[in-house]
């Protein structure tokens, strides 16, 4: 099995999945699909990439050579969709064609049939922690794939998965250590946020927007009229803006009746903040575009970068939620 990430961030995850394909980038190589040999294709990278260090072109090289040769029709392949939290699976369906008209960025892809998908919070914190190396291409370990085929496949997972030792993705990525740090924190950051109860994830919501100069009324639990948190600079809601939030911690999607629902009873001088760390439908989307009243839906990973944004403003009730530590690495 293996595992191509889709740009940086993931950012081409949708492409991915609508166009059927895993496609990598390099594009400065122009059309290197057809490149006869690793020799060449790394005389190549010399002079598309000289100011890489020789280790850099050493693994960019590798990774190229493995997309173009070493995958094969009929392989298993995951991405990774940071907008759903999921991991789709699927196969390799063709050779690898130059396509820059499709994905400008990444414009060497292989078709691929998608069959399936796996959450990532079903998943052992061994088997993310393997999946979250920063290698553009890289062959998932044995014991992880088998992880994400049995959860696929609705099969009874082993409590104590297998260990995988060091493969040759960790070791190319021991080139830099720090790469990808960012992504990889996001990730976790998530991962932290999602395992807070209904509650805390409400006051998070309400420690963001304090962060953001903005007083806040959380609603108790209960019947709450379509709002959990009222936030206003006076903390009353009588100076404009007053924002109206309404925080969904579930898995599942929100569509389009939620939304109308929330914007049902809404001033049109109000404000809404939909947060749902199970995402959106694109028709709930479509319904926050066109209502009157200015609403905003966030994301879980909206809602992750914007605390990471904000962390060094948040109080202390939002910094107990989720501690954080700064690291500072030479950009």
């Amino acid at each position: 099995m293996w595992k191509v990430n889709a740009g940086r961030r993931s950012a081409y995850a949708a492409d991915f999945l609508t166009r059927g394909v895993v496609a990598i980038g390099w594009r400065e190589l122009g059309d290197y699909s057809l490149t006869a040999g690793k020799r060449e294709l790394m005389a190549d990278i010399a002079r598309a990439y000289p100011l890489d260090t020789e280790r850099q072109r050493e693994v960019g090289g590798a990774q190229v050579w493995r997309f173009l040769s070493e995958v094969r029709e009929g392989d298993r392949v995951i991405t990774y969709d940071p907008a759903d939290r999921r991991y789709h699976l699927g196969r390799i369906a063709g050779p690898p064609v130059y396509a820059p008209a499709a994905i400008e960025q990444l414009p060497v892809q292989r078709a691929v049939t998608w069959e399936s998908s796996v959450s990532r919070d079903d998943l052992s914190q061994a088997a993310r922690g393997k999946l979250g190396a920063i290698l553009t291409l890289f062959r998932v370990a044995d014991a992880t794939a088998a992880e994400i085929e049995a959860l696929a496949a609705h099969r009874r997972v082993p409590t104590a998965p297998a260990v995988d030792a060091a493969g040759e993705g960790d070791l190319d990525a021991a080139s830099d250590p720090f790469a990808g740090l960012e992504d990889q924190a996001l990730e976790r950051i998530k991962d932290r946020l999602l395992a807070l109860d209904w509650d805390q994830m409400q006051e998070m919501v309400a420690a963001l927007l304090r962060a953001l100069g903005y007083r806040t009324i959380v609603s108790p639990a209960g019947p709450d009229r379509g709002k959990d948190i009222i936030a206003s600079r006076d903390g009353f809601g009588f100076e404009p803006p007053r924002i109206v939030v309404e925080v969904k911690h579930r898995r599942d999607t929100m569509g389009a009746p939620e939304i109308r629902a929330f914007l049902g009873g809404r001033h049109a001088e109000d404000r809404g903040l939909y947060v749902s760390t199970g995402g959106f439908t694109r028709e709930a989307h479509f319904e926050a575009e066109r209502a009157a009243t200015v609403t905003h839906l966030m994301t879980l990973d909206g809602l992750a970068r914007a605390v990471i944004d904000n962390y060094d403003r948040l109080d202390e009730r939002g910094r107990a939620l989720l501690p954080l530590v700064k690291l500072y690495w030479p950009a």
